[in-house]
């Protein structure tokens, strides 16, 4: 008796020690029952029914194209490379679509969000980037990747990749130039009779955030669609990013331009300096052709390999033109200068105390104020008289007023007025050369900008 009153006590302690966790049992089914967003990843996909399709075949199989809307929304412009002619941009990519496998019921017509582990286990499109280089999804500190399934089938699946895609550049204008650069989305495996892409909101399914570039302004987002037709395959239909860049030109202006302008300018400055100062105006120059060289060696190595002439090509290639032409002048001013006093000298008669060595030591040539020259005796004009004529005929002689006619001095006349006053070609270069320059940045800039 004793023993079985001690079995009946140590059972009803059992049952007491167990009730709270039965209770607690039942009170955690309740909320389930309830909220069915609070359930496991497992039942979740019970949920689904993912084990009782087939989700290697997209929706509606057999039947018609599947639409797949898209938006995206820019969230910058990373870089953009003129040697490689590409662009990087980060982005979110959304795809909307309708896949009735997927419904579930619910009461409260709530939603359910799923991250990459259950994305890999149903079917998604299989939009790719045309034309791109690299492209990733990024991954910290999770993959940036969000699911999203409405009881009635709806689909919500959202990526932010960044994507390095080709740009045909044209550099003709540079760097007055225009770029327009896009982006372009296919699918890669479904032609237009298994999926049909559209843009889901038309225009509006493109947004950018605020994208301040360094060297561009944006001019321009837009959203278009097309066709693209591949011989094997087929057509698919294709969706298209496109941006218009405007260059800065300041940046330009600054690492380019304004010395290239300069050592333009001082080259000129030759001009002002003594003929006979050899070793100045021949370094002078020698540095302004050495500094334009460099500047050109600068702006090429930072540009693509073209085959056609930029418009920067022009101007610095038209400004180490005037700066060598500088140089040139300097030679035919020398060289007609040591021609004029050769001249002068065979002329005239060299004095015994004359130093040829000490006259030639500074530049290399003779100088008409370095040597004494006899100077020819002046001829007085004379008036011919006829030897018959008589005295009074002579005193009444008179010059008879007539047309003065002027001959036309002839090409080799001229060379040879030239090579007598060589200080006039920089008398003329003073002004040929500045008034040319402008003219040439007149129409540069009336063409390009």
């Amino acid at each position: 008796m004793p023993v079985l009153l001690l079995v009946l006590l140590l059972d009803f302690l059992g049952w007491i020690m167990d009730r709270p966790h039965a209770s607690h049992l039942r009170i955690d089914h309740k909320l389930k029952r309830l909220d069915s967003t609070k359930t496991l990843l497992i039942k979740s996909e019970q949920l689904l029914r993912i084990e009782e399709h087939d989700f290697a075949m997209r929706p509606g199989f057999g039947g018609a194209a599947i639409p797949v809307g898209i938006d995206v929304q820019v969230e910058s412009i990373d870089s953009i490379s003129e040697v490689n002619m590409d662009f990087t941009m980060t982005l979110y990519l959304r795809h909307y679509w309708k896949d009735e496998r997927l419904a579930f019921p619910s009461q409260n017509n709530q939603s359910r969000t799923f991250d990459s582990r259950l994305v890999k286990k149903i079917w998604v499109p299989d939009v790719f980037f045309v034309h791109s280089k690299r492209s990733f999804i990024h991954d910290t500190t999770m993959e940036n990747i969000m699911l999203r399934v409405y009881p009635d089938g709806n689909i919500l699946f959202s990526v932010r990749v960044t994507v390095t895609a080709l740009c045909s550049m044209d550099f003709s204008s540079f760097p007055l130039d225009t770029q327009n650069c896009s982006l372009e989305l296919e699918s890669y495996a479904y032609n237009e009779n298994d999926l049909m892409l559209y843009w889901k909101n038309g225009n509006d399914s493109l947004r950018t955030d605020e994208i301040v570039l360094s060297q561009f302004f944006i001019e321009q987002f837009h959203a278009s669609s097309g066709l693209a037709f591949y011989s094997s395959t087929g057509w698919y239909n294709r969706l298209f990013i496109t941006f218009i860049l405007r260059r800065h030109i300041f940046f330009f202006m600054l690492q380019t331009y304004f010395p290239t302008m300069l050592m333009v300018v001082l080259s000129w400055v030759s001009f002002w300096i003594d003929r006979r100062a050899v070793p100045a105006r021949v370094s002078l120059g020698i540095t302004t052709v050495l500094t334009m060289s460099t500047i050109i060696t600068g702006v090429s190595s930072s540009m693509p390999q073209v085959s056609y002439v930029k418009a920067v090509d022009i101007y610095l290639w038209t400004s180490f033109l005037f700066v060598f032409l500088s140089v040139i002048e300097y030679a035919a001013v020398n060289y007609c200068t040591t021609l004029e006093e050769t001249r002068k000298m065979k002329r005239g008669k060299i004095p015994s105390t004359f130093n040829a060595t000490q006259a030639m030591a500074f530049d290399g040539c003779f100088h008409d104020n370095e040597m004494e020259l006899t100077p020819f005796p002046r001829m007085t004009p004379t008036l011919t008289s006829d030897p018959l004529a008589t005295p009074s005929q002579v005193s009444d002689t008179r010059p008879i007023e007539g047309t003065r006619l002027r001959r036309q001095r002839s090409v080799r006349e001229n060379v040879d007025l030239l090579v007598s006053n060589s200080y006039l070609i920089d008398s003329y270069s003073r002004l040929a050369f500045p008034l040319s320059y402008l003219l040439f940045n007149t129409i540069y800039w009336s063409l390009y900008s």
